[in-house]
């Protein structure tokens, strides 16, 4: 029997990390069997219904809340609590320079005064977090400190859609930076890790294409286009006469007519190949970057097979398919190769489970 001491060691309780995208809600959970190493012990995906969530937002709280408590069934586990995040164009995020050395009052203080001039909105109505980044690069005698502010609602439907399926959330974090902390991953499988490397994480989801440009796992460009894998959903609907329920399913196991691949899968390929090459185009037009060593795709788009070949012969730049868990151990109740299909989707959750381990 083991006992739980997690009340002297809170950092040492599990944690899920669950992410409600448009489409689907992901579930991961790690543990960390040595220090530094992971191994991932369950993961789950679950459809979402239509319009649950719409433009990041919890539209039908009950429906969401009926995915999360169906992936968490699935998963098998004992753990309530869980990492959630909001999406990046729900937080406003700015970096600030205050002097080094301030008590947390102080600090608290001083995040607030600031805060007040460039939130749109009554300080009462948001979430306001912070956290020191590091020292300041032009003054050794000042610290960086990066705030978030979220309004209350957006933070509250995602607890809320915890709460009613049985869950507590204890963590509230950005996708953009769960998305980031899972990337770290990735980037170890580089050439030289990625460092010094101008690195293009392209999220591909359901209905957003999302481009962060890293050097040395710092964000120097984001962007976000409307383009995502519903288009070939709608596709499939069109050409086959399916429902949405059904055209998604056809499209996740592969049982489409055979003129599939070239009419409607080669087409929609092309074409978020040049998304890519626009999303690019915009960086190097509105930086003095002119070019990018990597691309890695995620997303629930980037399981396509091919789609990293399509991608990196447009654009000319090596393309690889994001799977942060390429250097961790499997537990037995993994399947290898299903896995490897869902990595790229799996991103945010990862990150989010991640968060586990944070000191």
């Amino acid at each position: 029997m083991q006992i739980d001491l997690s009340i002297f060691n809170p950092k040492a309780r599990p944690l899920l990390g669950l992410d409600i995208s448009s489409s689907s809600v992901k579930m991961v959970e790690l543990s960390e069997p040595t220090k530094g190493s992971y191994r991932i012990e369950r993961y789950a995906i679950e459809p979402l219904p239509r319009d649950a969530v719409v433009d990041g937002n919890i539209a039908n709280l009950e429906a969401a809340a009926e995915a999360v408590k169906r992936a968490w069934k699935r998963l098998a586990t004992s753990t309530k609590y869980v990492a959630l995040a909001l999406p990046a164009a729900a937080v406003i995020t700015k970096k600030i320079i205050v002097p080094a050395g301030l008590r947390e009052r102080e600090l608290e203080v001083q995040v607030e005064s600031e805060a007040n001039q460039y939130i749109p909105f009554a300080l009462d109505e948001v979430n306001l977090d912070f956290q020191i980044a590091g020292p300041a690069p032009s003054s050794p005698e000042e610290v960086e400190v990066l705030i978030a502010a979220s309004r209350k609602e957006k933070v509250e439907d995602r607890v809320a859609v915890a709460e009613a399926a049985g869950l507590k959330a204890l963590v509230m974090d950005v996708e953009s930076y769960a998305a980031q902390a899972a990337f770290e991953l990735v980037e170890q499988q580089l050439p030289e890790g990625g460092k010094n490397q101008i690195i293009a994480l392209v999220d591909v989801g359901a209905n957003v294409m999302n481009v962060t440009i890293l050097r040395n796992d710092q964000p120097v460009y984001a962007r976000e286009q409307a383009f995502g894998g519903s288009q070939l959903t709608q596709d499939i609907m069109r050409q086959y006469g399916l429902s949405q329920e059904e055209a998604e399913a056809a499209k996740r196991a592969g049982n489409l007519p055979e003129n599939y691949e070239a009419e409607l899968l080669r087409p929609f390929m092309d074409n978020l190949a040049l998304e890519v090459s626009r999303a690019l185009q915009f960086f190097f037009t509105s930086t003095q970057y002119n070019q990018v060593d990597h691309i890695v795709l995620a997303g629930g788009c980037a399981v396509i097979p091919g789609l990293d070949e399509t991608v990196g012969s447009r654009s000319q730049i090596s393309t690889v398919v994001a799977n942060p868990f390429v250097n961790m151990a499997l537990s037995q109740r993994i399947r290898p190769r299903n896995l490897a299909t869902d990595a790229p989707s799996l991103l945010v959750a990862c990150g989010l489970a991640l968060r586990r381990f944070d000191q």
